[in-house]
């Protein structure tokens, strides 16, 4: 298993991929009859779709697809969380003033 997983190399040519994971998501979300819990899967399938046409169908190509579905959701995640206001945030800080 460790051998199989030391194999695994980014390649640079999936670079791009992220970046289109993030439109591609943003676009999902703003799409009225796709249900939030389905844009994961749909993302993951298209990374995984285009790793794997350019890389192979292999197991390097999956787990590329795989990991740049994962840091194109970690870095949505990672500039919401730091940018974007949520609701409770608003209710915490009136609380911390009291």
């Amino acid at each position: 298993m460790t051998d199989l997983l030391s194999g695994i190399t980014i390649h640079p040519q999936l670079t791009i991929l992220v970046p289109a994971l993030w439109v591609l998501g943003f676009a999902l979300k703003k799409t009225p009859h796709i249900p939030d819990w389905l844009i994961i899967w749909i993302l993951l399938a298209a990374g995984v779709a285009a790793s794997t046409s350019t890389l192979g169908l292999d197991f390097n190509g999956i787990a590329n697809g795989f990991i740049c579905t994962g840091a194109a959701i970690t870095t949505h995640q990672s500039f919401k969380q730091t940018f974007v206001r949520r609701v409770r945030d608003g209710d915490k800080r009136k609380r911390n003033k009291k």
